[in-house]
């Protein structure tokens, strides 16, 4: 397992940070996870991992040096559950799941802009429509034409808020995938 300290450096008293105590608390589940025998469901995954979020406080942990152990540990975790699916049904196997998603991804992002994902409600907020077209043709470029894009840059996007955007819940799962993708294939 990737290692890292119990602590991390604390943001200034007047400033926000992830609550000390939750930090603390996730991080020793998840090495009692990491360190049990593989195969074994503990509750905590790669996508876990990804999906995890802290309350924030005054004083708390650096948002950025947590992050990166998230990362640090969510690649972890990934490739330790890439090594048991590869043992437990065959490098061809995991690989032929990999591109099947890909392909998923790749017709999704491939629709027309403005009908890629469902729209919330004329007076529900979603996603920008036209941020995510934009991201969504560089994820077909990826996907299609090997265009580089850092796992770091689908992990991170963030788009504005928008009355009758995209349905956000869409779009993350999408995200979620490319991450699935991009995880297995390093």
């Amino acid at each position: 397992m990737v290692a890292m300290a119990n602590t991390f450096p604390r943001s200034r008293r007047t400033k926000l940070g992830y609550r000390v105590e939750d930090v603390d608390r996730f991080l020793a589940v998840a090495r009692r996870a990491y360190d049990s025998p593989a195969g074994t469901i503990t509750g905590i995954d790669a996508r876990t991992i990804r999906r995890t979020a802290f309350p924030m406080e005054k004083g708390g942990y650096s948002t950025a040096h947590v992050d990166a152990a998230l990362e640090r540990l969510e690649d972890a975790f990934a490739l330790r559950e890439r090594n048991h699916a590869v043992k437990a049904q065959g490098e061809k196997a995991w690989f032929s799941e990999a591109r099947s998603t890909a392909a998923e991804i790749l017709e999704r992002v491939s629709r027309p802009d403005g009908e890629r994902f469902e729209h919330a409600g004329a007076m529900s907020i979603g996603y920008d429509i036209d941020e995510v077209d934009r991201f969504s043709a560089r994820l077909g470029k990826y996907f299609k034409d090997g265009t580089p894009m850092s796992i770091d840059e689908v992990r991170t996007v963030a788009f504005r808020p928008r009355r009758g955007g995209y349905q956000e819940w869409q779009v993350d799962m999408l995200l979620d995938a490319v991450v699935d993708v991009m995880l297995a294939v390093r």
